[in-house]
């Protein structure tokens, strides 16, 4: 049974897609099965994973409508792993979802029908909590949280928590916080040194030891429809990625046993 993970925070620039992308690469290269699922309208992790996202027959918006089965519309990535793609269709589903009866589920109901040929499925989110969001959060165990290290992202932080509490307490009581994982980070930067050891003190064990530098090679394999670890492996982002995947996989594991 797969391992669904939600990676949110309503607070953009703060390398959601980037982590949705090269953690499902990570993982992959570790010889687990993954699926990516793009939530975001924009499109971005589909493209990021060399797929394009205007010449797919079947996207997330067909599967929340109703209108074809996953299995169809999942595809083939550049990389190891598979993709549920999106594009701009997905900016239109929420009014026509909107007054179905069950309509945060729609998601979760369509991932069960997969879920037991992946060992991750990760849900890339937008950064907003929109009916689209929120069937994100119903359908995932847990949800991975991305933080740049600064003051107006610590205080989106809190707003998440507090989200993902309410959605806990009302339509998805298994839903929990995985961790929180420190992106873009700058050693040089006192506030970013602040606010690491804020989230240190605050989160404990939930805070991921490994933290995902700025990085040039990050910021330029989007471009080339490629996770970091396929367009440039020595790079420091390739390597935190891939110890993080690693660093992930044994939190996983060890809360499987707890």
């Amino acid at each position: 049974m797969a391992k669904i993970i939600a990676i949110a925070n309503q607070k953009g620039g703060v390398a959601k897609t980037t982590t949705a992308v090269n953690l499902a690469a990570s993982l992959a290269i570790l010889k687990k099965r993954v699926l990516l699922v793009d939530l975001d309208s924009q499109g971005n992790a589909t493209m990021g994973s060399g797929v394009q996202k205007n010449e797919l027959t079947y996207t997330v918006a067909d599967v929340l409508l109703g209108d074809a089965p996953i299995e169809a519309a999942v595809t083939k990535s550049e990389a190891l792993y598979k993709v549920l793609g999106s594009n701009r269709e997905l900016a239109g589903v929420e009014l026509s979802i909107a007054e179905q009866a069950e309509r945060e589920f729609i998601l979760r109901d369509a991932l069960k029908q997969i879920e037991k040929s992946y060992d991750f499925i990760i849900i890339d989110c937008a950064p907003s909590l929109s009916l689209i969001t929120v069937n994100a959060l119903c359908a995932a165990d847990s949800v991975l949280i991305p933080m740049q290290c600064e003051y107006y992202a610590l205080e989106g932080l809190a707003d998440l928590c507090q989200t993902i509490e309410r959605i806990n307490q009302t339509l998805n009581p298994d839903l929990e916080i995985l961790g929180v994982v420190r992106t873009m980070f700058d050693g040089r930067n006192a506030l970013a040194k602040d606010v690491s050891a804020e989230l240190e003190n605050y989160f404990g064990k939930k805070l991921f030891d490994t933290v995902i530098p700025r990085n040039v090679r990050l910021a330029e394999a989007p471009a080339h429809g490629l996770p970091v670890i396929y367009f440039e492996k020595s790079s420091k982002g390739a390597v935190a990625y891939l110890n993080f995947a690693a660093e992930l996989m044994k939190k996983v594991k060890q809360g499987a046993k707890a």
